[in-house]
This record gives C-alpha cells, structure tokens and sequence, in this order.
C-alpha cells in the first residue's frame, strides 16, 4: 500500500503549526482570567488609572456585587473574554508596577525591624547606625531604648519600642 503525497495535507499541518495548541489558548484565557480576578481587586481609582473599556469596567463592577461562587465565575470567564479584544500588555505593565510597590515597603519594613532589634541586643549598634544614618537623633534613640527595656521589665506596653521603630524608620527615610 503506498502513501499518497496530498499537497493539500501539507497546507493544513503548516496551518496548524502556526495556530496556538488547544492547552496554549487555554493557558492564554487562565492567564486573562486571572488579570481580571486582579482588575476586580483594584479600587475605582486605579479601574480609571487603567483606562478600560466601559464594557470592562461595567463587568468589573458587575463582578463585585456578585457574591454566588458559580455567577462569580462565569463573570470572570466573561471579563476573561473581553479581555482577549484588548491589548493588555499596558494593563498587565501597570499592575506589575503596583505589585512591586508593596514589596519594597516590606523590603523597608523589615530592615526597620532588623535595625530595631539590633539596637536593643547589640552595644555597637548604634554606632553603625550612625554611620549609616548621619542625620539620626543619638540621644532620642538611647533614650528609646532604655525606656524599651524599662517597659519589658515593668510589663507596660510597648510604647517606647514602638516609638523606636518610627523613629528608625524618620531617619532611614530622610536619609533617602
């Protein structure tokens, strides 16, 4: 039995070649789905920051009012939907800007927070945060934590070490 070379076969596989696989399009219509679980998630002014379509934005609102599990997910197939007519590329750029921003306040947090415990524990400390931190108030700090260290002893609430971490954070974002 021999194969028959049918040109026209050819034509359909370098068509299919070029078409996205069934798993990718599904992969591609997840990814919009989620992007529009985040775009529910955003408060109105960041909604107008983003300049969508009103179409978006009425099923964006439609889905926060929707509280049944099933309508909630058939809204966000529809927002997933709309969204394949839209370039989302500025959309997903300025939603990745505003997922780092909290990062870095973390970031910033706990450098506070290592900063703090470091001036509690370690004697040499405050001598590095100074070099660190020109601008910061020596004696304020001493004085904070002395009274911390009062206050554990006395069992009176943290009002000192928290003084202390604001402080510390004044200081680090003057420095900035």
């Amino acid at each position: 039995m021999a194969v028959q070379n049918n040109p026209d076969k050819k034509s359909e596989d370098n068509d299919n070649a070029n078409k996205p696989s069934k798993t990718q399009r599904k992969q591609a219509m997840h990814k919009l789905q989620k992007m529009g679980e985040q775009l529910v998630e955003l408060n109105d002014r960041q909604l107008e920051e983003l300049n969508l379509p009103e179409m978006l934005l009425e099923a964006i609102f439609e889905a926060r009012r929707i509280n049944k599990f099933g309508a909630r997910q058939r809204q966000m197939q529809y927002i997933g939907k709309l969204m394949r007519k839209i370039d989302i590329l500025p959309i997903q750029e300025k939603l990745n800007t505003w997922q780092r921003i909290p990062f870095a306040q973390k970031v910033q947090l706990h450098q506070i927070e290592r900063w703090r415990e470091r001036l509690l524990n370690d004697a040499n400390a405050l001598t590095e945060f100074i070099k660190q931190y020109p601008t910061a108030d020596i004696k304020q700090i001493r004085s904070l934590t002395r009274n911390t260290f009062k206050e554990k002893v006395s069992d009176k609430p943290p009002k000192s070490y928290r003084s202390l971490f604001q402080l510390i954070q004044e200081t680090i974002q003057e420095s900035n």
